[in-house]
């Protein structure tokens, strides 16, 4: 069942993906990043209230359970965290072609694996270890077909912000396995429409501030009255809206699935990372992105790479 949910999460990732491409196009990043978590907030907020004043949702997978002080604590840095990604995934990607952001952040599995090596101790098997060779491979691949659109991985301060990103993100995949996980398997125990709920509201709240300093002249004065972050002059797009229903959906997905007794953080973070799939059909339709076929083999090579972490895995 959890298997089956990590598909459908990464599906909805895809989508995601292409809807914040999108809204990004001469777009004001901070701005649109802001409104994504205000309006993932507005999506939750609604079982926050029902949760605490009424008893209609007791016993359903959409109640929010009452967390004390040291569980906020946890969201905050949970929180913390997936912002950070974020700001540096949303820059890289409005400079980025999809076709080379997506193959890119699709290489996650094998930071969460190293992650899980480092820290959980644990040993890679051959299988494992062709992935990550595999992965590799096709990142100093992805590197070479990018040179034709005169991106150069090595001196791209938009590419170095993506794999930070993408570092960062498997970071908070780990953190997301000892939220979920109970307190008898090692982890905190939290509920998972808690951390859902949350942790959008405290990222609301952070990227409020953000906004203010980064943005209106009023907190600038050490600069000379200039923004921060000089940006693109905002403007309004429907696909902004799309991007929390997408990843809202897919983040309750794939909360719903680490829940679940056996689910495996190593295998729900690699299928998630099939969502590559999804944005690269949009990076070549919508958008019309040149030298496919090249990077058509490094995809290629990546889902190798995870069908061999996958196999490894099991």
């Amino acid at each position: 069942m959890w298997l089956l949910l990590a598909f459908l999460s990464a599906t909805l990732l895809g989508f995601y993906d292409a809807f914040k491409k999108k809204a990004l196009q001469g777009n004001a990043v901070i701005t649109v990043l802001f409104l994504n978590t205000l309006f993932s907030t507005l999506i939750f907020m609604p079982f926050i209230g029902m949760s605490y004043f009424s008893s209609f949702l007791d016993g359903s997978i959409f109640h929010v359970a009452t967390g004390s002080l040291s569980d906020h604590f946890y969201i905050v840095l949970k929180s913390i965290i997936v912002l950070t990604s974020w700001i540096l995934g949303y820059f890289g990607m409005k400079h980025v072609p999809l076709t080379i952001y997506g193959p890119i952040n699709a290489t996650r599995p094998v930071m969460v694996l190293v992650g899980a090596l480092l820290i959980f101790q644990e040993q890679l098997n051959i299988w494992q270890w062709i992935g990550v060779f595999l992965a590799v491979a096709s990142f100093f691949m992805l590197s070479r077909s990018s040179k034709k659109e005169g991106i150069d991985f090595k001196h791209n301060v938009w590419i170095f912000c993506i794999v930070l990103s993408a570092i960062v993100g498997a970071i908070s995949g780990l953190y997301d396995k000892y939220l979920m996980a109970s307190p008898e398997n090692g982890g905190v125990g939290l509920d998972k429409m808690m951390v859902q709920s949350w942790y959008n509201f405290y990222q609301m709240l952070m990227m409020g501030v953000v906004l203010l300093i980064a943005v209106f002249r009023p907190f600038a004065r050490f600069r000379g009255g200039k923004p921060l972050f000089p940006q693109t002059k905002f403007h309004w797009n429907w696909c902004i809206v799309f991007i929390s229903i997408f990843l809202s959906a897919a983040d309750f997905v794939y909360f719903y699935a680490l829940s679940l007794d056996g689910a495996m953080i190593s295998i729900v973070s690699m299928v998630r990372r099939g969502s590559v799939v999804v944005s690269f059909l949009f990076g070549a339709w919508l958008f019309h992105e040149k030298n496919l076929k090249s990077k058509i083999i490094d995809l290629a090579l990546v889902l190798l790479g995870m069908l061999f972490l996958y196999i490894g895995s099991h």
